[in-house]
C-alpha cells in the first residue's frame, strides 16, 4: 500500500499545476530559512544555558568561600625582613 515512483511523480505534477513553480520555490526557500533560524536559536539557547550554569557555579563557589571566613578579622602588623635586618 506504499507509494511507488509513479504515484509520487503524479502527486508532484498535480502540486506543480496547482501552485506553480515560482510559488513552490518560494515555499521551499521560506521553509529552509525557518529551519536554519530554528537551528541557530537552539544553539544560542544551549550556549546561554551553559554560560548560566557556569556563572551559577562560580557564584556558589564565591558564596561558599566567603561564608567560611565571614566575621573573621585578622589584626597585626607586617614586618619587612631583609638580609640586613636579620
Amino acid at each position: 500500500m506504499g507509494f511507488g515512483p509513479l504515484e509520487l511523480f503524479i502527486i508532484l505534477a498535480i502540486v506543480l499545476v496547482l501552485f506553480g513553480a515560482k510559488k513552490l520555490r518560494n515555499i521551499g526557500g521560506d521553509l529552509g530559512g525557518a529551519i536554519k533560524n530554528f537551528k541557530t536559536a537552539v544553539k544560542e539557547e544551549e550556549n546561554v544555558t551553559e554560560d548560566k550554569a557556569s556563572t551559577d557555579n562560580q557564584a556558589q563557589l564565591k558564596e561558599d568561600s566567603s561564608s567560611t571566613n565571614q566575621g573573621a578579622t585578622i589584626e597585626g602588623t607586617v614586618e619587612n625582613k631583609t638580609k640586613d635586618n636579620v
